[in-house]
């Protein structure tokens, strides 16, 4: 059964070849998209129905049904502020639906922190190439599908 992955937060989606680590772009973590977030302070969505596996104020990670994950990383190398800007709206362990806030983050003080706030979604255990439905480059609101997974 396939898996619909949607945007956990609004602006620009973009290839993750465009996201500014290597990490990332090479998709060695995993395939997916990256939403370059607007200014200001943004809530960041589970982008699937699940189980919180991990949480992090800069990313968590959604255990979906078949045991498949998905990570959303808010901004590049955010593990740095030691949770500064960010603010947790669930725990690890907590049962969510897509759509359901799961953290906020101040995306002003990510970029003032001379960072970037773009925020990679990242199917896991998942080989390159397996998605589909990818959305194209361009402006997406919070919670409309990005990719699916099979």
């Amino acid at each position: 059964m396939s898996l619909v992955v949607t945007a956990p937060v609004p602006g620009t989606a973009l290839a993750m070849a465009d996201v500014p680590d290597p990490v990332f772009a090479q998709s060695i973590v995993g395939p997916g998209l990256a939403v370059e977030p607007p200014a200001g302070t943004v809530q960041a969505l589970a982008p699937v129905d699940g189980t919180v596996l991990k949480l992090h104020p800069h990313a968590f990670v959604v255990l979906a049904g078949g045991g498949r994950g998905v990570l959303v990383h808010l901004g590049i190398d955010t593990v740095q502020m030691a949770g500064e800007g960010f603010e947790l709206l669930v725990a690890e362990g907590d049962a969510v639906v897509a759509g359901q806030p799961v953290l906020r983050f101040d995306a002003d003080a990510v970029r003032a922190s001379g960072r970037s706030a773009v925020v990679p979604v990242v199917a896991l255990d998942v080989p390159v190439g397996a998605l589909t439905d990818l959305r194209a480059p361009g402006p997406v609101a919070a919670g409309e599908p990005l990719f699916t997974l099979p």
